[in-house]
């Protein structure tokens, strides 16, 4: 029956369903269990470090990978039976709450995955204005503990234009949202280049989100593709942005990739050696792909253990990570907890990944 229900989604596959249990884990249960595991790394389970996050102290963390869900998302997601559970669920009564209990002081609020575009741009640009309005309501009804970044309608250009004008000149949004692809085309395509253009005229901040690809549904049994595709998304566009030129031609927007760039950074000796093996390709990225790569900002969702986080810093310095916890699907506590105890962040370090970075790219936020 749920294979069933799963094919009946309107213009999508059954892989694109929120898995709500594999083996009969459920993902809050699986993301507890990452999440305990990141507390007693190698490095050592220090019980400090939950101690240094917990309610009675005032909260300064800045948190830049945080989901809300406005009424028209919900009933979108409900209705095409993604599973996402979690998602359908959230409150900003329970976003406060757990802010509160991991130290967060501020958090950035955006659309998850699917995001708004389901095959018609009527309906997606009155879906990205319902979410971004609602979004700007929160942010009025709670002074200082959140900001946003502002969902746009792409692939529709024309309408991803016209809703960059709205969020950020009439609600002040912090920066713009995107999904990681839109229908096979990643963000460096020559389709989005207006938009780019514009972004990168207002100097934008450009937070994105992974998708799961139509190209790599149901590919390994028992696998949900979250597992796999969201990480492996994000490389994808990160090497769209770079092969492309998109990078290079639009120096000023100011990327931010989800969990940790996903696959990229394990991937820099490939694109590295691609780009030497292909002289055609210089004019494009000058400067070779790390040089942009390390540019980019990257955030914490999923990615308090060694595992992604030694690639990661063995890639970029900790000024280009952002404190993310993923909320609703991850407690900003145990993010906290994690990237202390992982060993790879000095105070200062952390000072920065918590708050002073997004500081620096979103100056509002310090006061």
């Amino acid at each position: 029956m749920a294979q069933t229900n799963k094919r009946r989604l309107s213009g999508r596959c059954s892989c694109c369903i929120e898995p709500l249990s594999v083996a009969g884990v459920s993902r809050r249960q699986m993301l507890a269990g990452i999440a305990a595991a990141a507390a007693g790394t190698a490095a050592g389970f220090a019980p400090q470090a939950f101690a240094q996050t917990s309610s009675t102290e005032k909260p300064f963390r800045i948190d830049t990978h945080h989901h809300l869900s406005s009424p028209g998302f919900v009933a979108e997601i409900a209705g095409r039976r993604t599973g996402q559970t979690p998602l359908m669920r959230w409150t900003v009564a329970k976003s406060i709450e757990d802010m509160d209990q991991g130290g967060v002081a501020t958090s950035i609020l955006s659309i998850s995955e699917p995001g708004v575009f389901f095959g018609n741009y009527d309906a997606a640009r009155v879906l990205a204005r319902e979410c971004n309005d609602f979004g700007a309501k929160v942010i009025a009804d709670h002074p200082g503990r959140f900001g946003m970044f502002a969902i746009v309608p792409l692939p529709d250009v024309e309408g991803s234009l016209r809703e960059i004008s709205y969020a950020l000149d009439t609600l002040k949004a912090d920066g713009i949202c995107m999904m990681t692809d839109y229908q096979g085309k990643f963000l460096g395509d020559p389709a989005f280049t207006p938009v780019m253009e514009e972004l990168n005229r207002r100097k934008a901040v450009v937070y994105t989100h992974p998708n799961r690809n139509d190209c790599c549904r149901n590919l390994i049994p028992d696998v949900p593709e979250p597992v796999i595709e969201l990480g492996t998304d994000t490389a994808r566009t990160i090497a769209s942005l770079l092969f492309s030129g998109t990078a290079a031609k639009f120096p000023d927007i100011q990327w931010i990739f989800s969990h940790a760039g996903g696959t990229a950074p394990g991937l820099m000796q490939r694109f590295n050696s691609y780009f030497n093996a292909r002289k055609d390709l210089q004019p494009r990225l000058p400067a070779g792909p790390a040089h942009y790569m390390e540019r980019f900002y990257y955030d914490t969702a999923s990615a308090t253990t060694v595992y992604p986080l030694a690639a990661l810093t063995r890639l970029v310095k900790p000024t280009q990570i952002l404190f993310g916890t993923d909320y609703p699907f991850g407690p900003a506590k145990a993010v906290a907890a994690g990237l202390r105890s992982v060993g790879l962040f000095g105070p200062e370090d952390l000072q920065a990944i918590e708050r002073g970075n997004a500081v620096r790219i979103m100056p509002r936020l310090r006061t």
